[in-house]
């Protein structure tokens, strides 16, 4: 009987947050107004170097991502002028729970609730609600050569990205930033999740192009350049990415 009510409670509450994420993603997908997009950082290896970094960034470091998202906007004529506006909060000193190794989908969910409830008891910002919430967790890149997947949930709005504090790899720590907030908005992954190779046509910024290889340019959900079947480049800056049809859609940036 206990075991019946306790999952009964675990039923209604997730019909609960169910429901307010349902209204909540729609709220912010509907552009009739400017996101706010807040970074909170995070020295996550707890290095001299990383610390040093964090101390010297500020909201117009990641300012690419607003002209990036301001002249993806234009190109699809939502009526926008800044569809989003960015801005960075005090460092958090405390780190976010890990996702869970597994699938099972009660661990998730669970895990899930904890990163929101992590998010508002350690929210660091001063100004208005953000619509989204992006913790980047920076490493010393003398000590760490590969990070771990970055996750944007599309739960809650909040993004927990890995990147590299350095200034050599500020613009392509944006291009996964971006990458990432645009999951929290309805976005999918539109590469092979195998392979990592970009999903033709949907994976390429110019799907179209004749000969169709080499790509100039990534589509932001397909993670690279495509060079060739089986090769394909990261971008080191937003300004080799695009925002696809298939991803405008999804944000709701065409009908």
């Amino acid at each position: 009987m206990f075991k019946k009510i306790r999952i009964a409670i675990l039923l209604f509450i997730l019909f609960l947050v169910g429901a307010d994420r349902y209204l909540t993603h729609m709220r912010t997908t509907d552009w009739d107004q400017s996101l706010s997009i807040v970074i909170y950082p995070i020295n996550a290896d707890n290095s001299p170097l990383t610390a040093d970094y964090i101390d010297r960034l500020t909201g117009d470091d990641f300012k690419q991502i607003a002209r990036f998202m301001q002249s993806e906007g234009l190109r699809y004529n939502i009526g926008l002028a800044d569809p989003v506006l960015m801005d960075m909060a005090p460092e958090i000193s405390t780190l976010p729970p890990l996702p869970p190794s597994g699938t099972n989908i009660f661990t998730i969910i669970w895990w899930s609730l904890q990163l929101r409830y992590w998010a508002w008891k350690h929210d660091t910002y001063q100004g208005p609600l953000a619509n989204v919430q992006v913790f980047v967790l920076y490493y010393d890149p003398n000590t760490y050569s590969q990070l771990d997947h970055s996750l944007g949930l599309k739960e809650g709005h909040i993004c927990m990205v890995k990147a590299f504090a350095s200034r050599h790899q500020a613009a392509g720590n944006n291009v996964v930033i971006a990458h990432e907030m645009l999951h929290t908005l309805g976005a999918t992954d539109k590469y092979n999740l195998q392979t990592l190779q970009p999903i033709y046509p949907e994976g390429y910024a110019n799907p179209e192009q004749k000969p169709k290889l080499p790509q100039k340019s990534a589509e932001i959900m397909g993670r690279a350049i495509p060079l060739s079947d089986s090769e394909s480049e990261i971008p080191d800056s937003l300004s080799h990415t695009v925002i696809g049809p298939q991803t405008a859609r999804e944000i709701k940036w065409l009908r």
